[in-house]
């Protein structure tokens, strides 16, 4: 039997103790100090890519020049976090005119050598060039006759020296807080990588239209397809001749789909003005009936903005978003139009966030 002063053992209050015992304290860091940490990791990739920039040689310019030259593949190989990175520059070669694939240095020595052709290139990623997996798989590369491109730390490496060429990223303290995790070499392997492929892009003349043909699904497909996979061809839109009058344009059946303008059409095929549904609004605004049975003409817009076909959706879009046009009529050369591009088709085709409006908007007639 307890006394009056007595602590149950078992009661409340020890529970209590246990669980706050059990609990992990809170993280207590400011965020002025996670801040303050996340900008010096920031910092100290950033200082590593500059200081790389300054260093960078010839040999570097050698890379490209073999990359550029090759009539195979680009077969790009890497373990670990380096691996990571190796498979997206194989995919940015891929994506900007080089052919490429990724090669798993482990896997390659149980079949996937087979992959490499006489007429290929490694490029083999590898901040200390001592990686094992890389290490064994290089006298199989050069038994082929296969030349190396190596990025990695030091040149006097075993990979750096099996290499026909070595872009080197030089000795790197890693930015995580005991020194170890690979990031800074990471950072640098990736951005060497960037700036082989984009060279060499570069030195193809690789254009828009052919970055678009490797794009061609998601939005930045989307973005990059022309306007004509995306318009109403003229056959679908509401048409007219300069002396029919607005009654008997807005009589007539409607196209397959309903669209918010009509194009006028001059004798000579060529696009001459447009009316659209606001027009009309603004005709019964006014209570301007009479110009109903009056030429459309009359009220037409003459000289409209237009966008000449095959010119790039994206820019088609950013005319529209700029001018707050509803309707875009597509014209040839000759200003026959060909069809008509609506904001209705276009909503949710290119997210407007994705687009950069330039100061002068390419592609455009000005009204």
């Amino acid at each position: 039997m307890n006394g009056m002063g007595a602590r149950d053992p078992v009661g409340p209050p020890l529970m209590d103790d246990a669980m706050e015992l059990l609990t992990p304290p809170p993280n207590r860091l400011a965020d002025a100090d996670v801040l303050a940490h996340g900008r010096e990791i920031l910092r100290s990739e950033a200082q590593a890519i500059l200081q790389a920039a300054e260093t960078l040689d010839a040999s570097f310019c050698r890379a490209v020049e073999m990359i550029k030259a090759c009539t195979g593949s680009v077969v790009v190989t890497g373990m670990g976090k380096a691996g990571l990175v190796a498979r997206k520059i194989s995919a940015t070669l891929a994506s900007t005119g080089t052919p490429s694939h990724f090669l798993h240095p482990s896997e390659a020595l149980h079949g996937d050598l087979g992959a490499l052709r006489r007429d290929d290139i490694v490029l083999a990623m590898s901040q200390s060039g001592e990686t094992e997996e890389i290490t064994r798989l290089l006298p199989h590369i050069g038994a082929r006759q296969i030349k190396i491109i190596a990025i990695t730390g030091r040149a006097q490496s075993t990979l750096g020296r099996a290499a026909d060429v070595v872009v080197a990223t030089g000795n790197v303290s890693e930015a995580c807080s005991i020194g170890l995790a690979p990031s800074t070499s990471t950072t640098l392997l990736l951005s060497l990588g960037d700036s082989v492929a984009l060279v060499t892009s570069a030195m193809r003349q690789f254009t828009p239209q052919d970055f678009a043909d490797r794009h061609p699904g998601g939005t930045l497909g989307r973005q990059l397809t022309s306007v004509e996979d995306a318009m109403r061809p003229v056959g679908q839109c509401r048409t007219a001749s300069p002396c029919d009058t607005v009654r008997a344009v807005f009589a007539r059946p409607l196209p397959v789909r309903r669209t918010g303008a009509v194009m006028i059409i001059d004798k000579t095929g060529c696009l001459t003005g447009i009316f659209t549904d606001s027009d009309l609004a603004r005709l019964f605004e006014h209570r301007n009936d009479a110009a109903l049975d009056a030429p459309i003409d009359a009220v037409m817009t003459r000289q409209p903005t237009t966008i000449v076909a095959g010119t790039c959706l994206r820019d088609a879009v950013m005319i529209m978003e700029v001018r707050r046009l509803s309707e875009l009529p597509v014209v040839d050369r000759e200003g026959r139009p060909v069809g008509l591009l609506d904001i209705v088709d276009m909503v949710g085709m290119v997210p407007a966030t994705m687009l950069e409006i330039p100061l002068e908007l390419p592609g455009a007639a000005a009204a």
